[in-house]
Order: structure tokens, then C-alpha cells, then sequence
């Protein structure tokens, strides 16, 4: 971001740390992860044709990307738990937390942070339901390796995104939804209810059924079950 302010930032540019002391994620949580163990990373991006309305197309993009990634290691367990974390099972195996700088209604640039667990084993104990790779397949992975093969794969969505085609990369974004077609409960200020997921709008908000349809925005409801 601070390449960004400063005028220097490119489409494209990527920084891979193998440690970092404040990560961050989303609802100012912070994001926990071992030293030289998983993929931390910060990618610049462009979002050429959309405008500050659409910005639910990038983060399904991105995190589409990182469904592919995992998927092709972890299997058909993977989903992508709304709006944008990274789930095998029931478990957190990753996250997304994107950033964006507005000139005016123009959207010129993103950020796009992701932290997914690779080769830890050993957990804060203050995070509720973590899985990394390691885990899910018994076997160690080159981290840099791997961050090279999911980078590949955010810049073929982006730009697919960049060339009319957001509405694909949504579909597919909610084919692998987590808890898609199922009941879960949710929970909005202190009301707990159970409802039916069954996808998410090209605004990014979370539509369910249950009596009626609903819709909810970030941060409006929390996952219960």
C-alpha cells in the first residue's frame, strides 16, 4: 500500500513474506502464522473494468483463485466459506483481505492480502478451527513453489475479471460456496436463526431462505453453525 501512495505501484507486483509480525485480517483481526511456514502475501492489482460498485467481482475473483490453488492439493473438501476465507471441512485452512484506494468514484487500485496454512502443525490456541495442508495430506511443500503456482492463478482470474467475464468467475465463486443448499444458523445482533444458504450476490451480500429471502452485507450477521 505504501508503493501505491507513493505513486510506484504496477499491476501485478507481488511481495512474499516469509515472516510477518502484524498481519492483518478481516474486522481488524489479526491474521497468526509461523515463521517460513505458509504463504503470506501481498499483491498489487488494477481492476481496469470495474467500477466501486463491483468490487465483490474482485474479491471473488481472488478468492475463486485461492479455492483452485488449495483444491487441487486438499480435494473436493475444499469451499470457499463467504465472503472470502478459505475452508477444508469445517476449518479454516486461509483467508483474503483486500484493500482499495479511490480517486474520486474511480477505483484505481487494490491490494490484495492472503495468508494460507502450508506446513504448521501447531496452532495459537486462541483460533478456533485452523487446518493447514500439511495436516489435510500429511506431506511438507515448498512454500515458495506454491506461491509461484497460486500466483499464476490470481493474475489468469484478474484478468479474466478485466475481460467481461466477472460474471463467470462469480458462478464459479458460488459453486464452491461453503454450506451452499444447507441449513446453517446465523446470528444478527442477539437473535441466532436458521436459514438456507443458497449463494451470494454480485454485490457481496449473503442470500439465504428460510421464511422468507434474505439478504445480508459484511459484518451484518456471524456464523453460528
Amino acid at each position: 500500500m505504501g508503493r501505491v501512495h507513493a505513486g510506484m505501484a504496477s499491476h501485478g507486483t507481488v511481495w512474499f513474506a516469509h515472516e510477518q509480525t502484524a498481519g492483518k485480517g478481516q474486522r481488524g483481526k489479526t491474521w497468526k502464522t509461523e515463521p517460513g511456514k505458509n504463504i503470506a502475501m501481498s499483491l498489487i492489482l488494477q481492476p481496469e473494468q470495474l467500477n466501486a460498485s463491483q468490487q465483490f467481482y474482485l474479491i471473488a475473483a481472488v478468492a475463486l483463485a485461492c479455492f483452485e490453488f488449495f483444491s487441487g492439493y486438499a480435494g473436493e473438501e475444499t469451499k470457499i466459506k463467504w465472503p472470502n476465507d478459505l475452508y477444508w471441512r469445517d476449518r479454516k485452512a486461509g483467508g483474503v483481505l483486500i484493500e482499495n484506494v479511490f480517486h474520486g468514484k474511480q477505483w484505481k487500485w487494490a491490494v490484495a492480502g492472503i495468508g494460507i496454512n502450508i506446513n504448521q502443525t501447531g496452532f495459537d490456541g486462541s483460533l478456533q478451527n485452523p487446518v493447514s495442508l500439511k495436516q489435510i495430506t500429511g506431506k511438507e511443500f515448498d512454500t515458495i513453489d506454491l506461491a509461484k503456482e497460486l500466483y499464476s492463478l490470481l493474475m489468469k482470474n484478474v484478468d479474466e475479471m478485466n475481460t467481461n467475464s466477472a460474471e463467470q468467475i462469480l458462478a464459479n465463486y458460488n459453486k464452491h460456496l461453503y454450506k451452499l443448499n444447507k441449513a446453517v444458523q446465523l446470528k444478527k445482533d442477539d437473535t441466532i436463526f436458521e436459514t438456507v444458504i443458497t449463494g451470494v450476490s454480485p454485490q457481496g451480500r449473503l442470500l439465504t431462505v428460510d421464511a422468507t429471502d434474505r439478504e445480508f452485507d459484511f459484518g451484518e450477521v456471524e456464523w453460528v453453525i
